[in-house]
């Protein structure tokens, strides 16, 4: 079985802890603080293998942890960094927060490799909190906490345009005639488990990347069948190419497939009924004479909205040729750059987490805001632009910090401050 979908827990390593301890050496009787620092924990990171097309690997184990810092050591020695944790992915890999369902990283275009968590901090050794006062400090800083967080991972493959179309209508035939590609064919629905891909290469125009998307059946947007499994491929592709029974071996009315497949992309997402469609009428072979009532039906039915139909046969390359350069010269409209989805959710938030935070009320009724998750996002956001101060207003309300207002009795219009900063409220 084709696997495109994992859902996995990663852990980042730990900081290792500063260390408590004092030069002993003969001659020196007070030896100052000599304790070295933790090192720092290792990060996870997502890279891309062009030699992996599916997610098989993360079907068997769920938890992947990168290796923790060590402990710093006497006489200043600093603790080993711990080794990074790499998880290698294909291309068109998508990294979810399995919790909220937002997209963390798209592994797609240039992205081929993304810090996913980061280490925890190594703590400081205790020669770094001598002072005149205190020269003999008997503690040390700890190493900052791993971050651990539950991930989906989607496989939605990279390819400028995807066959669709019921089971058993010629697919797979079709793609290992126009390109390299070798997918096993047989005469049973369903063949076809995981999306082939192959390259279109074409004299005196731009080739393209095309997909065999696996068959569709009605209700696959519901979750029936194979379907859903395999709907999110489409999302990716420019151009989709309806590959019909124009012969009717199959007994199926291929105006009905085409208007049922489309129904369930729009129960999908209704925007992939947008992208450009092309109707592959096959197995023309199998019919008499160049033409037949139903190839008629379907140009009566389609074309009037700008769908071309083709009568093709995959099997003997009739009507290839002319699809084919039809099909290249509809994606020199579309963008050449692939799909990418932007990031939905900020990692910097599960930094913060724990941190802790505080509300007071001022002398003048104003709520004061204060504590680490407060400073530090403060550190990196620029409230000065519309962007930055969207950001942090979502922060907030992620972070539970407006409940929190609210449960204290913030009215609109009352006064926030946070280190230098003051807002007016309103819901």
């Amino acid at each position: 079985m084709f696997a495109d979908r994992a859902t996995i827990i990663i852990k980042s390593g730990k900081g290792g802890d500063g260390h408590v301890s004092f030069r002993r050496e003969k001659y020196v009787p007070d030896g100052g603080p000599d304790g070295g620092d933790g090192g720092k924990g290792g990060d996870v990171i997502f890279e891309v293998d062009e030699g992996m097309n599916t997610l098989v690997n993360y079907r068997h184990k769920r938890k992947f942890a990168a290796r923790p810092g060590e402990d710093g050591g006497k006489k200043n020695c600093h603790g080993k960094n711990g080794a990074d944790l790499v998880l290698k992915v294909p291309a068109g890999t998508v990294i979810k927060d399995a919790a909220s369902e937002k997209v963390i990283a798209d592994m797609s275009g240039e992205n081929r490799r993304q810090l996913i968590l980061p280490g925890g901090r190594g703590g400081l050794g205790n020669q770094h909190f001598a002072t005149p006062t205190m020269q003999a400090p008997k503690y040390a800083q700890p190493g900052v906490e791993a971050i651990e967080l539950e991930v989906k991972l989607e496989l939605k493959v990279i390819a400028d345009v995807g066959l669709v179309g019921f089971p058993n209508v010629g697919k797979s035939t079709l793609l290992s005639r126009v390109t390299n590609a070798r997918p096993k064919i047989a005469n049973y629905h369903f063949t076809t488990l995981q999306p082939n891909l192959g390259v279109v290469d074409l004299d005196g125009a731009n080739g393209f990347v095309i997909a065999d998307i696996p068959g569709l059946i009605e209700g696959a947007s519901e979750g029936v069948g194979l379907g859903l499994e395999f709907l999110r491929h489409i999302e990716r592709t420019k151009v989709m190419i309806h590959v019909v029974d124009a012969a009717g071996t199959e007994g199926r009315d291929p105006i009905a497939d085409i208007h049922a497949i489309n129904r369930e992309l729009e129960a999908y997402d209704p925007s992939l009924l947008q992208k450009p469609q092309v109707i592959a009428a096959n197995k023309i072979d199998a019919v008499y004479g160049d033409e037949n009532e139903m190839i008629r039906s379907l140009v009566d039915e389609f074309e009037k909205d700008d769908i071309r139909v083709f009568p093709i046969s995959a099997v003997s390359g009739k009507g290839l040729k002319e699809l084919l350069y039809y099909v290249s010269r509809l994606l020199e409209n579309c963008s050449r750059e692939p799909m990418v989805y932007e990031p939905e959710y900020d990692i910097s938030m599960l930094t913060l987490r724990d941190e802790p935070y505080t509300i007071s009320r001022a002398d003048d009724a104003a709520f004061i805001i204060e504590g680490p998750k407060i400073e530090k996002m403060l550190g990196y956001t620029n409230l000065d632009s519309e962007k930055g101060f969207l950001f942090f207003q979502k922060f907030l309300k992620e972070q539970g910090i407006l409940a929190e207002l609210e449960k204290k009795g913030i009215q609109d219009g009352d006064t926030v401050r946070m280190y230098g900063h003051e807002f007016d409220y309103y819901k």
